[in-house]
């Protein structure tokens, strides 16, 4: 067997049988490697947002349904009236703005059931709002990762790539082999940035529309309440 085909057999028993991520990684330019592990941090925060929304919006749904259904299975028309605004359901803190408002305004001495009914509704209607801000506030960090990770990996990429092409000058060998290793880190680059976004934007379009669910689910309550409170002003 000649030297040739000995070193050609060698190569070959060398050459990577599949890609290798850590190997992919370590191999990396400097510049390279810490957009991977900006990208891999933001990927953990996300899926930490992820699950912990998850719980929260499930139990402020489920906390609101149950006071709800305690609030009108109450006997008589005057579950409102009864409820003490303890409740810490965003149901109950919709119901408990409205009902704080009522007092402050009895508390006057010329009692004006108009400019109260507006004061109610004003009341309720900056609660349901700040539900709605207190459970959204942290999707804006998917919203961003959704679409600023792509390019933070496509940078990535371009840098990749510069260095393969420094590579080619400095070594003044064009050979695929040289190319080849600088590309598929700068590539995997960008991967990582898909995998950083894809869950974040998915999971941002999902969260929102169940924010907006309880939103509305929030202000037919405080309607519902605002309806029953103006009855009983009006009943005296």
């Amino acid at each position: 067997m000649t030297d040739l085909a000995i070193l050609s057999a060698a190569a070959a028993a060398a050459a990577p049988t599949r890609l290798d991520p850590v190997k992919l990684f370590l191999d990396a330019d400097i510049v390279v490697q810490l957009v991977m592990v900006g990208l891999l941090l933001a990927s953990v925060w996300v899926w930490m947002i992820v699950i912990s929304f998850s719980v929260r919006i499930r139990s402020a749904r489920r906390r609101s349904a149950a006071y709800e259904a305690t609030l009108w299975n109450r006997p008589g028309d005057s579950g409102v009236e009864d409820d003490k605004g303890r409740d810490t359901s965003p149901a109950g803190r919709v119901v408990a703005a409205g009902l704080e408002e009522l007092r402050l305004s009895s508390k006057a001495k010329t009692f004006d059931a108009d400019g109260t009914r507006e004061r109610i509704a004003s009341a309720m209607e900056s609660q349901v709002a700040a539900e709605a801000d207190g459970l959204s506030e942290r999707l804006n960090f998917l919203a961003t990762v959704g679409s600023v990770a792509p390019f933070v990996g496509l940078f990535g990429t371009v840098w990749g790539i510069m260095n393969s092409f420094f590579q080619i000058g400095s070594q003044q060998n064009s050979s695929l082999a040289v190319v080849a290793p600088g590309i598929s880190e700068a590539l995997f680059a960008t991967a990582i940035g898909l995998f950083a976004a894809i869950p974040a934007v998915i999971a941002y379009n999902r969260f929102s529309q169940q924010v907006n669910v309880l939103e509305g689910r929030l202000q037919r309550l405080a309607d519902k309440v605002h309806a029953q409170l103006s009855r009983q002003m009006d009943a005296g």
